[in-house]
């Protein structure tokens, strides 16, 4: 399953992510207390960098940095609670490390920072619409962002979860946010769509998405989707602990791939890399 031809790679320091030829991951490092998976896990300096080398020896391919939780019922943070969180941590890990740095940011500050710490790209869950200046502003960077579909916000997304046509609605979205994109001053070839799994959908909602990411490769962009230990995988197998759904995450994994998906985002880098080259070697011809 290709994604079409026409898609331009990117090259992000020393690496090309050609689309269509394998599934790439992208690894989450949450600097978080309050992450619904693991939270305080890594926010601290030492903690965040062992962390991040744990992710890059497993063989991720980007490292996504984020310091506000993005769970259902999150407390929005201040802009410069967020900047404490992640700036350093970005400046410690491009010390150390070449992989190249996604920062999961709504707010353009913050993504401007990142990217002078170190930081490649942006990925806004909001799809750019919580910042209105985060368009403009990436334009300016010269970056690639990723545009995923959310309604409302963390404290009242899954009370928007009733859509007119589940699938057409997210793709109406997101060919808006290209088109905004586009008019901000970002190229085409520095987009790439997220779907959103697990953000203002239901679980029967998050198993249609899966079931359908190939609809979304009619954008013309890369596409990402972060099913890594949600909540819907937890009620599937009644397990309410998210790092004991790794199995779960795998098959969610795999459907996605089977659907076109140009990169994950997940937790558990090992296991989901052996995910992928298994299910890349089934369904992506090299």
């Amino acid at each position: 399953m290709n994604v079409p031809a026409q898609i331009p790679p990117w090259t992000l320091r020393n690496r090309t992510f050609a689309w269509g030829t394998r599934t790439y991951l992208m690894g989450i490092l949450n600097v978080t207390p309050d992450s619904f998976s693991d939270g305080g896990q890594f926010n601290s300096q030492s903690s965040a960098l062992s962390q991040a080398q744990h992710l890059v020896e497993a063989g991720i391919d980007i490292l996504d940095i984020g310091g506000q939780s993005t769970r259902p019922q999150a407390v929005e943070i201040a802009e410069e609670e967020e900047l404490d969180r992640v700036i350093p941590i970005i400046q410690a890990i491009r010390s150390e490390l070449d992989i190249p740095i996604s920062v999961d940011t709504t707010r353009s500050s913050v993504a401007r920072a990142a990217i002078a710490a170190g930081a490649d790209l942006v990925n806004d869950v909001s799809g750019g619409i919580h910042d209105p200046q985060m368009l403009s502003t990436v334009a300016n960077l010269n970056v690639p962002i990723i545009l995923m579909h959310r309604r409302g916000t963390p404290q009242t997304m899954q009370q928007f979860t009733n859509y007119e046509n589940l699938i057409q609605d997210i793709i109406d979205f997101l060919k808006q946010q290209i088109d905004a994109a586009l008019a901000a001053g970002i190229p085409k070839d520095f987009l790439a769509i997220d779907p959103g799994i697990g953000f203002a959908k239901t679980g029967p909602q998050n198993l249609a998405l899966l079931r359908q990411i190939a609809q979304f490769q009619a954008l013309g962009c890369p596409i990402l989707v972060g099913p890594s230990r949600k909540s819907f995988i937890g009620q599937i197998l009644n397990q309410p602990d998210p790092q004991q759904r790794i199995w779960g995450t795998a098959a969610a994994c795999c459907a996605a791939i089977q659907g076109g998906a140009d990169i994950l985002r997940i937790h558990d880098g090992a296991a989901m890399g052996e995910v992928c080259q298994v299910a890349d070697a089934i369904w992506r011809t090299v």
